[in-house]
């Protein structure tokens, strides 16, 4: 007999704080708070004490204090998380740039190299027209 109170009295401490833990959002310290605070408010009930003595006002308190933590450090690491997609981003558009900075350069670089042995085709075209043309006015070729 006692094997069974034992057993159910062990399954109950196990689901309750199963309750707080879920209804915490998976935060053991808050659950902790919440469990204070409902312990608290119970006891108040069962004395018939007035509601809002120092007891329960201070573990509610404490319960908002711990939801209000566990809630600044969720918005702190989706900052986090953020900002190193953020980083990610910049890394990303500053390769991308670097890289068509590149390509621009080797572009000029070829367009410059054309036109250079365009025009230099041309004048050595036009100095052996000129030649021909000054050869036959002094009576060369």
């Amino acid at each position: 007999m006692s094997q069974r109170v034992l057993t159910t009295v062990g399954l109950v401490a196990a689901g309750g704080g199963a309750y707080y833990l879920y209804s915490a959002g998976g935060n053991p310290k808050l659950a902790e708070k919440k469990l204070e605070h409902d312990a608290a408010t119970a006891a108040r009930k069962i004395r018939g004490d007035i509601p809002g003595q120092d007891k329960e006002a201070k573990k509610a308190g404490e319960e908002g204090f711990e939801a209000m933590r566990a809630k600044a450090q969720g918005i702190k690491q989706d900052a986090k998380v953020e900002a190193n997609r953020l980083g990610q981003n910049i890394d990303h558009y500053k390769n991308d740039a670097e890289r068509k900075l590149e390509e621009v350069r080797r572009t000029t670089g070829k367009d410059v190299n054309a036109a250079a042995d365009k025009f230099d085709k041309t004048v050595l075209d036009e100095v052996e027209k000129s030649k021909s043309w000054v050869g036959s006015w002094f009576g060369g070729k």
